[in-house]
């Protein structure tokens, strides 16, 4: 029987164990579909998203520069994000006044800290996960020392306790409890990149909130991948970028999001035309009157063809009924894989990992469904050998297809979308073969 709701497989177009390198393989299978278990880092292709970019460059061919106003296929480049706030807002929750699709993602991450990062000689610190994305790192430091301050002395970083791999909801509650009064800002990852912990985004926002913190999210791995109410969770501000779960295509635009409560509060400081009212973009007004909520933070016009990626995307999203179905779906693909995984005779629990010296692996997810996505991280062991590396590319010789995560780590993520049960049994099996090969 069939885990939850349908797959929408056929909607995707998927790599072939040919293209991957999947050596091992057999010849009379090298031109079917890969196990594709890395949409948590770039997501399959999207069908839909081919026809759409197709008509794109179709209207630019046939229309050149009229494509703006004058559409063959009824979506004008002067309003084409339009199409997309509404499905994204379904997304991320809940209004689409509060979305804007726009830059990259770390270009808005800098955008919304020079809008909502106000330090003062008594409110200056910024509470982040330890070890963080590095670009998010490397924005904080930036920001932290544009500002003048010390990085070292102005951002708290939360490691989890000595053994344990991922944070406690506690742990992050009593340093804002005890340290709010000195936080300007607390920005965590909705889910971290390495452990694929879901941060507990609704009491994290509510105790920051109560301190008088600013509390934004990078949502790089939690949109598309775990339901979300930025609206009605009261977050201040939200980024993302859109080709992992999202499906958008390597590169593909990103987005943000303001909570209404700050319009006519925090008008955009760094203006761009796209962010002009609709009706005045095209009179060439030298006053800026920004659009109201996120989009008036729109600065240059939108990439098209990655907009029109994005569309195809959220539409087969729509397809399969938005997050609701899709989750229930995660959330049984991942739990069984983990199961799977937990029979090998190389798995070892996280308390004994460190004690492990033969090759074989642990688990540094949160077991509870409700504190992670979609996204299994391997641990490695033992820690420091070659192991994970060797394990990687003997998954892509039979075809399974991850990331890793140096030094010691590959992530598996089915996504429900396209992956199925008989994916997440392959992982299992073909990961105790290569295992059992060192």
């Amino acid at each position: 029987m069939p885990l939850s709701s349908k797959t929408y497989r056929d909607e995707f177009i998927l790599p072939d164990n040919r293209g991957v390198g999947a050596i091992n393989v057999a010849a009379e299978e090298q031109d079917l579909t890969c196990v594709y278990l890395c949409g948590n880092s770039l997501g399959a292709c999207p069908k839909q998203s081919q026809v759409l970019i197709r008509e794109e460059l179709d209207a630019w061919g046939k229309r050149g520069v009229e494509g703006h106003f004058h559409h063959p296929y009824g979506r004008p480049w002067a309003e084409s994000v339009g199409y997309v706030h509404p499905l994204m807002a379904e997304i991320v929750g809940k209004n689409p006044e509060e979305v804007c699709i726009m830059g990259t993602l770390t270009a808005n991450l800098h955008l919304m800290m020079l809008q909502f990062y106000k330090p003062t000689s008594e409110r200056y610190k910024l509470l982040c996960e330890a070890k963080a994305f590095p670009s998010d790192q490397y924005a904080f430091a930036s920001q932290v020392q544009n500002h003048g301050f010390d990085p070292n002395d102005t951002i708290i970083e939360i490691a989890p306790r000595e053994g344990e791999f991922w944070l406690r909801e506690e742990d992050i509650l009593d340093v804002i409890e005890k340290e709010g009064s000195k936080i300007a800002l607390v920005l965590f990852g909705g889910i971290s990149y390495y452990t694929g912990q879901w941060f507990p985004m609704k009491s994290v926002t509510s105790a920051a909130k109560a301190k008088g913190c600013i509390c934004g999210w990078d949502l790089a791995h939690a949109v598309g991948n775990v339901p979300l109410s930025l609206h009605d969770w009261d977050v201040d501000f939200a980024v993302w970028c859109t080709y992992k779960y999202l499906n958008s295509g390597p590169g593909g635009i990103a987005g943000l999001f303001v909570h209404e409560k700050w319009e006519g509060i925090e008008k955009p400081k760094y203006a761009g035309w796209w962010g002009q009212r609709t009706d005045a973009r095209f009179q060439m007004d030298p006053k800026f009157s920004p659009i109201p909520g996120a989009q008036g933070f729109q600065q240059s016009n939108p990439a098209v063809l990655t907009v029109a990626s994005l569309l195809g995307s959220l539409q087969t999203f729509k397809k399969a009924g938005m997050m609701g179905p899709l989750r229930e779906r995660s959330k049984l693909l991942t739990g069984k894989l983990e199961s799977l995984l937990q029979q090998s005779k190389f798995f070892v629990p996280p308390e004994q990992a460190l004690m492990r010296n033969d090759p074989g692996f642990t688990i540094i997810t949160p077991s509870d469904p409700e504190s992670r996505g979609g996204q299994l991280s391997l641990l490695f062991l033992p820690q420091g050998t070659d192991v994970m590396d060797r394990v990687f590319a003997g998954l892509k010789e039979w075809g399974v297809i991850g990331d890793d995560r140096k030094p010691d780590v590959i992530r598996l993520a089915p996504v429900p979308l396209y992956n199925t049960e008989e994916d997440v049994e392959a992982a299992a099996k073909y990961l105790d073969v290569v295992l059992a090969s060192l």
